[in-house]
């Protein structure tokens, strides 16, 4: 071996040998804390990132952390409404929902979506268990009146989140997996964003964070990423129009939980292998967090 492999070795043996210790210095402040990783985006797209985000969660656990998934499915619920001859409009990155759109939607979430994650995880040693909002009671939700007065359709706001079910799972040792479906008093079904039942659910439970995995690698500005954010920074970046369309909801998510127990916001890119690690256990990380 030459002089300059020799050295090259030496100086990457260093560099994994700083990141082990790295971190194990935060796998020891995170056992036994909640940790809500809402799903979605680039990260449910390829079978090969599906099987590392099952991998990811398990080892979480085995970590000692604890686990609850939150999924959307957006790009999966367009094609099947498509498939069905149904329109897809959005407004302010919200679903406008009729009572068809409904119907394929909760099937799509609740059926579909909801079961393959649990198979995934599932065939990586994990217990976990799939529930819809409908469940338990665990989400109650009434018809969102949009602050334009647009008429969303069936789209609901949470009054509610019990969160007794979910920690009944996780005490006894299980991963929750949660579709996005909310019930009113009337019991009438609604479809609720996954990254503002993320945030509530993730808030209820006062996890350690949340994590939302998308499909963009944190908040942009000229195509610049953002790292870190204070909540002033992210609502002057709001104000400005630099976070708009489908990163608005993510980020007054993110905020919402932040005033309300969770003790840090992340957004990443699912689309890398190992995203999820790469985050939670690296002092730099790979996308953007706010923290109070």
């Amino acid at each position: 071996m030459t002089q300059e492999n020799t050295t090259s070795a030496m100086t990457d043996t260093k560099s994994r040998k700083e990141l082990l210790i790295e971190a194990l210095s935060y796998i020891g402040k995170f056992k036994g804390q909640t940790v809500v990783i809402k799903y979605g985006g680039a990260a449910m797209v390829k079978e090969e990132i599906r099987v590392t985000f099952a991998h990811d969660v398990m080892l979480l656990k085995s970590l000692g952390m604890r686990p609850v998934v939150v999924h959307g499915g957006g790009p999966e619920v367009t094609r099947a409404m498509k498939s069905l001859g149904q329109e897809a409009e959005f407004v302010e990155g919200l679903r406008v929902t009729t009572l068809d759109n409904l119907r394929t939607l909760e099937m799509v979430l609740s059926g579909t979506i909801n079961k393959e994650i649990i198979t995934h995880l599932n065939s990586q040693g994990g217990n976990a268990v799939g529930l819809s909002g409908k469940d338990g009671h665990l989400i109650k939700a009434r018809k969102m009146v949009h602050v334009k007065g647009v008429d969303l359709g069936y789209v609901g706001e949470i009054i509610q989140i019990n969160p007794e079910i979910i920690q009944l799972l996780l005490d006894n040792d299980y991963i929750p997996v949660i579709s996005p479906i909310g019930l009113g008093e009337d019991g009438q079904t609604f479809n609720i964003n996954g990254d503002t039942a993320a945030s509530r659910i993730g808030s209820a439970l006062k996890a350690q964070k949340i994590i939302f995995m998308t499909n963009v690698d944190g908040v942009l500005e000229k195509d610049v990423l953002h790292s870190t954010l204070t909540p002033e920074e992210a609502l002057s970046l709001i104000r400005s129009g630099v976070i708009s369309g489908g990163m608005l909801p993510k980020v007054e998510a993110m905020l919402y939980c932040l005033s309300n127990g969770v003790g840090s916001a992340h957004i990443i890119n699912g689309s890398d292998h190992h995203a999820l690690i790469a985050e939670l256990f690296t002092n730099i990380g790979i996308g953007t967090v706010i923290r109070a």
